[in-house]
């Protein structure tokens, strides 16, 4: 509906849709900005959604990007690698740079494009409300967070959180990570190298100096759903321990990521013998061994990124914030157990929020005059518990949504090569 509205989104679009929202660390994008939404509280299942507002197909070569003003990891996107109709669809959404030669070079601007996605879907939605039909989810919250919109659906008794991310798709591998390609890695023999570098993605963040209106921040998630496929479940779950206990201990001031946390396991990854990492009753080695990568970081200030390792994302933060992080991490790696208690109480908590909600929604509820008498929460119930379904059965593949525009009500899903 919102390609309907201005035709700037391309027509045929791929969207990646992640399991946990962008406060999980699904992708590399800073927290600063987002306004604090709580399991349970404000939502009880949470998505990423990457919609490509531009594509480019690779030429057969390592895709270059300008990156002449700006930090490693980071770029900015000119509109000349696009044709003129392209340029004109967009040219509100950039900043326009003047050169001595008379040229005009129009750069994609990150904010412009977030500011724009924001309006249009806000358009959309207060059309939908306008107008609304049977088994269209509830809208429960619009927010426009730094550059992600974030939007609520109540979808029967569940809420979903959706962390909107507008992005740049690539087709290819950056040439600035074609040397990550040289080395070993642990996931070689296991998936082919088309799979992992298949693509990459522009996401709207920028570098601790960078200019907010032009740069964007490269991201591998494409990549990184691959990756996940190597990962042992032990592995898994330790991430998912210690990713529980840091994101609350670590959130102010905000330096540490989940992200980051992703990264170091992915290089644990490629440092450690795989038949050690194999070892399915290993998950408390494992859990302590994030701790241990995690305070060596911080006390080094120093976390390359996985697939540009000359990028150091802890490189901002001052000596103050990296010791007091550390300081926290030494109570948490005296005392694990006790930590992972209270992260597991916190979730036994939102659980019992949810369901408190569902019942007392379904007390409530009354049947919607196009229902014909029947729980009008029944199918909509049905198709957010399929889609949980999906993400959790398939950890690690690549799940895409194909919409038709003309019946919105009818999403298929194809996992890898699977259509349901």
């Amino acid at each position: 509906m919102v390609q309907k509205l201005d035709q700037k989104l391309p027509v045929a679009n791929e969207y990646l849709l992640l399991s946990g929202g962008v406060r999980e660390g699904v992708v590399d994008i800073d927290l600063d900005e987002l306004n604090v939404y709580a399991r349970g509280t404000d939502y009880d299942m949470d998505f990423t959604l990457l919609v490509p507002a531009l594509k480019l197909h690779d030429r057969n070569q390592p895709v270059t990007l300008d990156m002449r003003h700006s930090a490693l990891c980071h770029s900015w996107l000119s509109l000349r690698l696009f044709d003129e109709g392209t340029i004109s669809k967009w040219k509100d959404c950039c900043t326009i740079v003047d050169h001595i030669n008379g040229a005009t070079n129009y750069f994609f601007s990150p904010t412009k494009v977030a500011d724009w996605f924001y309006e249009s879907i806000s358009i959309v939605l207060s059309e939908i409300q306008k107008k609304p039909q049977r088994g269209m989810p509830k809208v429960e919250k619009v927010e426009k967070n730094g550059t992600i919109i974030s939007i609520i659906l109540g979808v029967g008794s569940s809420r979903m959180l959706y962390d909107i991310v507008p992005v740049v798709s690539f087709k290819g591998w950056p040439a600035v990570a074609q040397s990550w390609l040289m080395e070993n890695h642990f996931w070689d023999g296991k998936i082919t190298e088309e799979e992992v570098i298949s693509g990459f993605y522009l996401v709207p963040a920028c570098s601790y100096k960078g200019k907010k209106d032009n740069e964007w921040r490269l991201s591998f998630a494409r990549s990184e759903v691959q990756l996940k496929k190597c990962i042992s479940s032990s592995l898994m779950q330790a991430y998912q321990a210690c990713k529980a206990i840091i994101i609350k201990l670590l959130s102010r001031p905000k330096a540490i990521s989940p992200y980051h946390l992703r990264s170091m396991m992915l290089w644990a990854c490629d440092r450690l013998p795989a038949s050690y990492l194999a070892q399915e009753d290993y998950g408390a080695h494992f859990l302590l061994g994030l701790i241990d990568d995690l305070q060596h970081c911080l006390v080094n200030k120093m976390c390359p990124n996985y697939f540009i390792p000359q990028c150091n994302m802890l490189e901002h933060l001052s000596e103050d914030t990296v010791m007091l992080h550390a300081r926290k991490l030494s109570s948490v790696r005296s005392d694990p157990a006790e930590h992972l208690r209270t992260a597991i109480e916190h979730v036994k908590a939102a659980n019992r929020l949810t369901l408190e909600l569902q019942r007392r929604g379904s007390t409530t509820s009354i049947p919607s005059p196009q229902s014909d008498g029947g729980d009008p929460n029944q199918p909509d119930d049905r198709l957010a518990k399929k889609l949980q379904q999906l993400v959790t059965e398939n950890p690690g593949k690549s799940i895409s949504v194909f919409i038709n525009p003309d019946d919105v009500t009818r999403p298929h899903f194809r996992i890898d090569d699977k259509f349901f």
